[in-house]
């Protein structure tokens, strides 16, 4: 078994998706008025801390990771689908840092504990 102690990847936020901008038409409703939905949330990046994990040997073939974009909203007023967050686990004692600055931004000490790391993007509005 390897040991691996630093790992440099990569994480991305989904986007959130598109509003949409749609008019009813309906039988004897004049000029029906707005329908179009909101797009959906985009998926968070989070990190989680477990117990089961000794290593960060997993970083070593897979550096990329990115949450699921938010759908278009849709006519009749529908919303998107919201995109699934991304949890990623690592050992205790992870300490996380900016890649850009190298300064400190989270420190995963105890079994459970959570770290978001990318906010997933908001959904555009609709025209409803």
């Amino acid at each position: 078994m390897q040991f691996i102690d630093q790992a440099k990847i990569e994480v991305e936020a989904g986007k959130g998706g598109d509003g949409m901008v749609a008019f009813r038409r309906e039988k004897y409703v004049p000029a029906g008025g707005p329908s179009g939905g909101n797009g959906g949330r985009g998926g968070s990046v989070i990190l989680a801390a477990s117990e089961n994990l000794q290593t960060l040997l997993d970083f070593r073939y897979k550096r990329r990771f990115v949450a699921q974009n938010g759908s278009r909203g849709g006519p009749k007023n529908c919303t998107g689908a919201s995109g699934d967050d991304l949890l990623i686990e690592v050992p205790c004692g992870t300490a996380v840092y900016n890649g850009e600055t190298d300064e400190l931004i989270g420190d995963l000490t105890k079994p459970g504990e959570t770290f978001l790391v990318a906010q997933g993007g908001k959904g555009g509005l609709g025209n409803k």
